[in-house]
């Protein structure tokens, strides 16, 4: 097969480069780095003694909870598409999405490769990005949906007032809110734009970015509006039983995300019914603060702010820091690995074997 700059776009040159293995060092040595010094920080002889009661069952329940996630999105890109991917196809999209979740900076995420990567397994462009557009906009109706019946159940308890005080919890709920009320008006925004007018919606971007202040991002509003017609060219003609699948599968794979630490904590810990959903409340919260994560995975922040949400269930400091690592070795370290093994077979099926061994030395 000739070189992939002889016979491929800047696109491929772009994403191959994006999801390059090298990417993977920094984010482990800041959050490593991160969990060491709160390790050195916390700990005490006596405070992993928990670690001997653990529970098998909790643990077994957490595997299987991580599995069914998986499965789900799995599922969910396979029949958003139509069945155009096969299983295979279906399984590499999502292990190559979590893997360019883990290495790009959280507010650019997985989303700014998945279009190209169903468009590689032979989707075209504008389809592919009619389906990313439409599992955004399920994602985010979930976030919508799911908060105020959260907060309804946790109301302040949601918030972590026993690590936090005074302005820093008024900061954090306004942050929450903030991001709620941007997230609600962008999803409504997608909803409408691919269900209803599309063309509108293009022309309120336009004018919106084309005051001062806002022109140097007129180019993006216009892709934004652009995709948008495109996605709704593409999706509204899909009957009831797409979307009631397309909308449980999210349902499924979201509400699966937000048990794992729950299960965690509950395989360690002696966890009611009522702290394990209130765990499940904080983990909205404590997605705020990730979302302004700029570093790749949200590597160290992730790391740094969970003792504060989840710390008052687990205990001692140096039991909680365990916690921290766990969770981010099932959740987070563990697509790192998983991308390492997908990506050269995938590069190979796509590219071939040259450009394999070219990508995973660069």
């Amino acid at each position: 097969m000739p070189e992939l700059s002889n016979a491929t776009s800047s696109e491929d040159q772009q994403l191959l480069d994006k999801l390059r293995p090298s990417r993977i060092v920094l984010p482990v040595l800041i959050g490593l780095s991160v969990v060491g010094f709160m390790f050195w920080r916390s700990y005490q002889p006596g405070d992993l003694d928990a670690l001997a009661n653990a529970k098998p069952v909790w643990l077994l329940v957490m595997v299987l909870v991580l599995l069914a996630r998986d499965a789900g999105y799995v599922y969910r890109i396979r029949y958003l598409t139509q069945k155009v991917l096969s299983w295979r196809a279906s399984l590499d999209v999502i292990m190559l999405w979590e893997f360019s979740s883990c290495i790009l900076p959280s507010a650019v995420g997985g989303t700014a490769v998945a279009p190209v990567l169903l468009h590689k397994e032979g989707i075209p462009l504008g389809r592919s990005v009619a389906y990313i557009m439409a599992t955004a906009m399920l994602d985010n109706m979930y976030y919508v949906l799911m908060v105020p019946l959260v907060v309804l159940i946790g109301g302040e308890a949601l918030y972590p007032h026993e690590a936090l005080h005074g302005g820093l919890i008024a900061t954090l709920r306004i942050g929450f809110i903030l991001s709620y009320v941007f997230v609600t008006a962008y999803a409504l925004l997608m909803v409408y734009a691919i269900f209803i007018n599309p063309r509108a919606v293009r022309r309120l971007l336009v004018r919106l970015f084309s005051a001062r202040m806002l022109r140097r991002f007129r180019g993006r509003a216009y892709q934004l509006g652009h995709d948008l017609v495109q996605a709704s060219a593409e999706l509204r003609g899909n009957g009831r039983a797409y979307w009631l699948r397309a909308c449980l599968s999210t349902f499924f794979v979201w509400s699966a995300r937000y048990l794992v630490i729950g299960c965690l904590i509950g395989a360690f810990v002696d966890v009611g019914w009522t702290e394990f959903w209130l765990i499940f409340g904080r983990n909205l919260t404590y997605k705020v603060i990730l979302l302004i994560a700029i570093t790749p995975g949200g590597a160290g922040v992730a790391e740094g702010a969970f003792p504060t949400f989840f710390g008052k269930f687990i205990g001692t400091a140096t039991m909680t820091n365990f916690m921290v690592l766990l969770y981010r070795i099932t959740t987070y370290y563990l697509y790192l690995v998983l991308g390492a093994v997908f990506l050269p077979r995938w590069i190979t099926r796509i590219y071939g074997k040259q450009e394999a061994r070219k990508t995973m030395h660069s």
